[in-house]
């Protein structure tokens, strides 16, 4: 039994978490950590490390930024690997959390939904036999909330299919401004912005008279909360460093 803390707890993604974890039988929950308590919950929320002398096997995170220093202080002082969900990191963060995984395993992924990290994978080994000979656009697509564009998760397959270019590709936003033809180290990556779409993201491989074409669509929000669990439990077993989406595929499909 894999024993969590979910920090973020009060918060909507929180909720979903704690929800995915009750679902298990290999998993629960020993307690969260929220500025706002939330007495609903039938485990102990406190509002910072510091109230609290549990120890969990695991923390999974999604919550804000400013959580982070007393997260890692926490898991580094009393060796707890973490499964970090939040984003909007500033570089001086992730470099503090890639410096913490010399010393707890770090789950960082900037996507938790299996489903779209398989995508990334698949993409990437599409680009690797047709990359070269055939133009690549990507669009996203979310709720009308959504401040940032383009999302983390376009960036996130984007990168991953650079990897496996001979040539660096240009990231291209916007061809409203453009007056040539696209050049063929173009990526192009668009938003779309309406109602309450959850997160649709499509990978477009454009050749001479056909075309290939990788989609994922994110029913709810839950598929993130899930991923979360799966990470916890994966990571609880891993030595410290850097994991991702893709070392939990990679243990799936072993």
């Amino acid at each position: 039994m894999v024993n969590i803390a979910v920090v973020g707890c009060s918060g909507k993604m929180g909720y979903y978490v704690v929800e995915a974890i009750t679902n298990r039988n290999d998993c629960k929950v020993l307690f969260g950590i929220d500025l706002y308590v939330n007495n609903n919950y039938d485990f102990n929320v406190y509002k910072s490390f510091d109230e609290t002398n549990e120890i969990p096997d695991v923390i999974i995170d999604f919550s804000k930024p400013s959580s982070l220093d007393g997260m890692l202080t926490f898991a580094k002082n009393n060796s707890v690997p973490c499964v970090i969900c939040t984003t909007g990191y500033s570089k001086e963060q992730v470099a503090q959390i890639k410096e913490a995984s010399d010393k707890i395993a770090v789950f960082y992924s900037g996507n938790m939904s299996l489903g779209i990290n398989l995508l990334i994978e698949l993409a990437k080994e599409a680009s690797k036999v047709i990359g070269n000979q055939f133009d690549i656009e990507i669009i996203e697509k979310h709720h009308n909330l959504k401040v940032d564009a383009p999302s983390g998760t376009a960036l996130m397959i984007a990168d991953g299919i650079s990897e496996t270019l001979e040539k660096e590709p240009q990231y291209v936003y916007d061809r409203h401004s453009y007056r040539k033809k696209r050049s063929e180290n173009e990526i192009g990556i668009h938003s779309v912005r309406g109602g309450s779409i959850v997160g649709e993201h499509e990978v477009i491989f454009a050749g001479h008279d056909e075309v290939v074409t990788i989609s994922h669509q994110a029913q709810s929000k839950e598929v993130f909360a899930v991923g979360a669990a799966n990470a916890a439990v994966f990571l609880s077993e891993q030595k410290p460093g850097m994991y991702d989406m893709g070392d939990l595929l990679a243990s799936k499909m072993n």
